[in-house]
């Protein structure tokens, strides 16, 4: 199982233990926002927006909230202005990590992110550093048991799906980012409801870690994304269950 696939789902079942409800919300917004801004307030046509409204209603967000934050971002109502910045870096053992930020104060935000890599056995690169290691694309996560493979794999490929593997609980759906909607309407019209389903930066392959290695990337990985300025982490590790548990 990919370390890409395995930190999603132990964030997933995380989450469901003990969700952070105002930092979600505070990330969520801050989404919205910037979807709202930089593509428009009408969700039909903008699809970052049509995407952050669907997380937030599945975050039970109420529905004043998330229309503020689209007027925020559209400017019919005052609020803070945030940028978009992706820092790159290493993880232990030569990981390579992308941080996607939304920040109001990118001095205070860069210095923050650089301590969380030194404190965690890594370090912050410069732009460019790892990106070419990743490519961006649809990342959709279903339960193994949720549809025979060959079934899954007719209808995602049918809906425009570019490959589906078997990552032993789970299968995981790669799509081009401009087909994502349409494949996830039709895992969704099939029944499945996915445990992810993110546009995100995909690593095109993983580095093995174990031992002390292991505990510190999981340690950075929960620091970067506990973080308030930071949306996603992305990072090509590959844990055993054991470490990871």
């Amino acid at each position: 199982m990919s370390g890409h696939s395995k930190w999603h789902t132990i964030k997933h079942k995380k989450g469901a233990l003990d969700a952070k409800r105002g930092k979600l919300f505070t990330k969520l917004i801050k989404e919205i926002t910037v979807a709202a801004r930089t593509g428009g307030g009408d969700a039909e046509a903008n699809a970052r927006l049509r995407k952050a409204v669907s997380d937030a209603k599945g975050g039970n967000m109420p529905n004043d909230t998330i229309d503020r934050a689209i007027k925020r971002g559209t400017g019919e109502l005052e609020g803070v202005s945030y940028d978009e910045i992706t820092y790159e870096g290493y993880g232990p053992g030569g990981v390579a990590v992308m941080v996607d930020s939304m920040t109001d104060n990118r001095n205070r935000t860069v210095a923050e992110i650089r301590h969380i890599f030194s404190k965690n056995g890594g370090n912050l690169g410069a732009s460019g550093a790892v990106r070419h290691m990743f490519e961006k694309k649809g990342y959709i996560v279903v339960e193994k048991a949720a549809k025979p493979e060959e079934e899954l794999f007719e209808i995602v490929t049918e809906a425009g799906a570019e490959d589906l593997r078997n990552d032993e609980d789970n299968i995981e759906i790669i799509t081009a980012p401009e087909t994502f909607d349409t494949v996830l309407d039709a895992v969704r019209k099939a029944g499945i409801e996915p445990q992810i389903a993110e546009v995100e930066m995909v690593p095109q392959n993983y580095i093995k870690l174990e031992g002390v290695e292991a505990k510190q990337m999981l340690k950075l990985m929960e620091t970067l994304e506990d973080h308030d300025d930071v949306q996603k982490v992305s990072a090509n590790f590959d844990i055993d269950e054991a470490d990871m548990a």
